[in-house]
């Protein structure tokens, strides 16, 4: 299940807030060429601030896997430096009952001091809430979003079907730098956000009670898992958050997963994913942006949206100016390996999404 392996820090590549990327040599059997080194991970609020020299304990296993998004050793002690113990309140455990389960202060919880406003705290007043399935949209989802409303408070509300910590995403880090999010809001099993609650549900009261948000977005972090089939991939949970949404009187906007650039036929047009999670998984009525693309395959992907039409109102999104909007966005694009151009399907449908929530706000 774990492969562990020992390794030494030869140089730190580059940080973020959150998170370390390193070069190390990793020591075993199956290590690297003589001279060669791997990509590890750290995340220092959790194992400490490794630095060069250091030994370091590895979970090699995304690794060796190849795996694309969350292809790093992870590093999970610096053995002979260990950090102090944490200090304050927080009694919410999230990665519970594994290795690096981790205490933090959920803002719903007792002895918070935003417990009082959220104990009887039942409705988002309204807010329009953006679901997408894959974490890459929250960037050109923003892009929409700010080109047709600038000046708009935004929240992203992180699931927890990928990355666990929200450190893994230097988008996210990036957005939240420049203003582009108010904050971040991890609920589930992932942690590190700004605010860190238990549910989607009380995750959406505390962006628009505690983050003052108009408008959030719901997502689940960097690396979803998907198996081919029907029901088996994480971003079903795009079609609980509706739920969650509608039932504390928000306006739920479903983005649908677009892809000219995917060759798998399930992903192709409108994904599979998307059909599934709200078609159904979404029992609330969900106003889902369908994006005015041009010839045979826009065509493709309106008719594929008439599946969701009983279940939803389908509203049309002129997509002009969008591409310019993306081009300039602060951060890279990137979904699946597939930059902007190479799959802009994808990002007019995602940016189309933060259009339609900004048409929303009085």
């Amino acid at each position: 299940m774990i492969r562990w392996r020992k390794g030494e820090v030869v140089r730190i590549r580059r940080e973020w807030p959150g998170a370390m990327e390193l070069d190390v040599a990793v020591s075993g059997e199956d290590s690297n060429a003589p001279g060669a080194l791997s990509r590890a991970l750290a995340y220092p609020l959790l194992v400490g601030r490794p630095e060069p020299g250091d030994e370091v304990l590895l979970n090699t296993t995304a690794l060796a896997m190849g795996l694309g998004t969350g292809g790093y050793a992870m590093v999970v002690a610096v053995p002979n430096r260990l950090p102090e113990d944490p200090q304050g309140p927080g009694h919410l455990v999230k990665a519970r009952y594994t290795p690096l389960q981790a205490t933090v202060l959920g803002a719903d919880e007792q002895d918070s001091p935003f417990h009082e406003r959220l104990r009887e705290a039942d409705s988002v007043d309204g807010m329009p809430v953006v679901v997408a399935d894959l974490h890459s949209a929250l960037p050109p989802i923003l892009c929409g979003l700010y080109d047709t409303r600038p000046g708009v408070r935004v929240a992203y509300v992180m699931q927890d079907g990928g990355a666990l910590p929200v450190w893994f995403s230097m988008a996210a880090a990036r957005l939240r730098e420049i203003g582009w999010l108010a904050g971040t809001v991890t609920v589930g099993q992932a942690f590190g956000g700004d605010v860190e609650a238990v549910t989607v549900h009380t995750g959406l009261l505390a962006a628009r009670h505690l983050l003052e948000a108009d408008v959030a977005v719901v997502a689940q972090g960097p690396g979803n898992l998907g198996t081919g089939t029907r029901w088996g991939f994480s971003g079903v949970s795009a079609g609980e958050a509706v739920n969650a949404a509608a039932v504390l009187q928000g306006r739920p906007v479903a983005a649908l997963r677009v892809s000219e650039g995917d060759r798998r036929e399930r992903h192709l047009g409108v994904s599979h994913h998307s059909l599934t999670a709200y078609g159904r998984v979404a029992l609330a009525r969900a106003r889902v942006p369908v994006p005015m693309l041009e010839g045979e395959f826009g065509e493709r992907v309106r008719d594929q949206a008439e599946l969701l039409a009983v279940r939803h109102d389908l509203v049309p999104v002129p997509v002009d100016g969008l591409h310019e909007a993306l081009r300039a966005s602060p951060v890279r694009l990137s979904t699946m390996g597939r930059g902007l151009e190479e799959d802009l399907a994808y990002f007019l449908a995602s940016a189309a999404a933060g259009r339609l929530a900004a048409s929303l706000l009085a």
